[in-house]
């Protein structure tokens, strides 16, 4: 990806964010589980955001959004040198993954190729999620998801 990479300019994300969302995040230091444990915290995200927020996770979203999830931590957990940060955030109208970490390297997102042994996670992410971010900030890289929901 670029130095910063972001969806068409008429995407429904370029309006102003509402002050008030659900915020959940946690650091996690590369140890075995992590990505089981990132998952769990989704999980439970989700469920808060469906009862509290009444939000409509549609047929897929639940689904997508925890292996978007994998796949971000995943690459986090593989390519940085140091603890990396999971952060949800969501409303009734949308929800977003972000995970920073240490590296400065922004992932490379390669053409299809079912023939080529890895390097599809970003891939997927791309063909789950409604936005992607990938931008270099002080402490390396931040890569956000954005989902929207149905309504």
């Amino acid at each position: 990806m670029n130095e910063q990479a972001t969806s068409r300019p008429d995407d429904p994300f370029c309006g102003s964010p509402s002050s008030e969302v659900l915020l959940v995040a946690e650091v996690f230091d590369g140890e075995p589980g992590c990505i089981a444990l990132a998952r769990a915290l989704a999980d439970r995200f989700l469920a808060r955001l469906s009862a509290e927020w009444l939000a409509v996770l549609g047929e897929h979203t639940r689904s997508d959004l925890m292996l978007a999830v994998s796949e971000l931590v995943t690459n986090a957990d593989r390519y940085s040198h140091g603890p990396y940060l999971l952060e949800l955030e969501g409303d009734a109208r949308r929800i977003s993954v972000t995970v920073y970490d240490s590296s400065t390297a922004l992932p490379v997102l390669y053409s299809p190729d079912p023939a080529r042994l890895g390097g599809h996670g970003m891939e997927i992410v791309v063909a789950l999620c409604d936005r992607l971010t990938a931008e270099r900030v002080p402490v390396g890289k931040r890569i956000r998801a954005e989902f929207m929901l149905s309504t």
